[in-house]
Formats: structure tokens, sequence, C-alpha cells
């Protein structure tokens, strides 16, 4: 069976970034599980997993564009130390919620100066490429319940 939508894909992967660098790696775990077509994992590795089966291993590389975006400049700020109440030690790579325009988001703490704080809401990796070592290890068709909600259920996916 090949990966389409409304598929569930289990895979391992091994994400690296342009010098060779290990981000992330599902080695020691289960599989990632998602469901094809559902925007669950970046969209530029999504496109490249269409038409795949159990089995394949492959390389993908992925544009900015396509995985997290492109960097923000607006999303960098300096922010008074008082925004973060009842935070005693605040330390560069904390992360932290806040509340923007359009919504909640996330910001990494990159420097701390006497009064002042500067967070970062864009994502760790955002503006980088991404390398993907991938082995594709299941594709079955996504169950009713999972396909009305939207995402796996049971090994390696979501448990109500």
């Amino acid at each position: 069976m090949q990966i389409a939508p409304n598929t569930v894909a289990t895979f391992h992967y091994t994400l690296t970034d342009d010098d060779g660098q290990v981000v992330d790696s599902s080695a020691d775990r289960e599989p990632l599980a998602y469901l094809h077509g559902q925007g669950q994992i970046v969209p530029g590795l999504e496109k490249q997993m269409e038409g795949r089966q159990a089995g394949d291993k492959f390389d993908a590389h992925v544009t900015p564009e396509e995985g997290y975006g492109v960097r923000h400049p607006e999303l960098v700020q300096e922010v008074p130390r008082e925004a973060f109440q009842g935070v005693a030690d605040i330390q560069p790579g904390m992360q932290f919620q806040g509340h923007g325009p359009q919504g909640v988001i996330n910001v990494t703490v990159t420097r701390v100066e006497d009064d002042k704080v500067h967070i970062d809401g864009n994502h760790p990796l955002a503006g980088k490429a991404l390398h993907f070592a991938i082995e594709v290890t299941g594709v079955r068709e996504a169950t009713e319940e999972e396909l009305a909600h939207g995402h796996v259920h049971g090994e390696g996916g979501h448990h109500h």
C-alpha cells in the first residue's frame, strides 16, 4: 500500500541541519505515526512521503518555506523583565508562551540584560533547510474514527 491521503504512515527519521548535525531522531523510539494529508508533519516532507510504501528508505531535503517557515525579524523583540512576573531566574534558552495579535505564541529567551529580556517568537528551525533520512515502516488505511478525529489512534498515535 502506498502513502496517500487518509492513510496512516509510520516512519523512522533522522533530521540533520546543513552542517550534518543531528537535530532530532526517532532512533531508540517508536516510529512516528501520522495521518497523511492532515498537515501533521511539515509540508515539504509530507509531499515527499506521498506514494512511498513500507520498506522505502530515502533522503528528503526540505526548504525553509516548506519546513518551519522563514524567519520573521518582527518576532525578535526586547521586552521588560517585568513581563515575566513570578519567574525569578530568567535564562537564555527558556521557553514561554505569550499572547500576540494572532493568539498564543511560543517564545525563546535569547539574551537577558539587567531589566530587559530578548525573546524570539520564531520556531527554532525557522529559516533552516531540513535534511531527513527516512525509513517508512508501515502504511495502512485510516479508520473512520481517526479520520473523524483528525489524528492517529493506537500505537504511535493518540490515546483517548
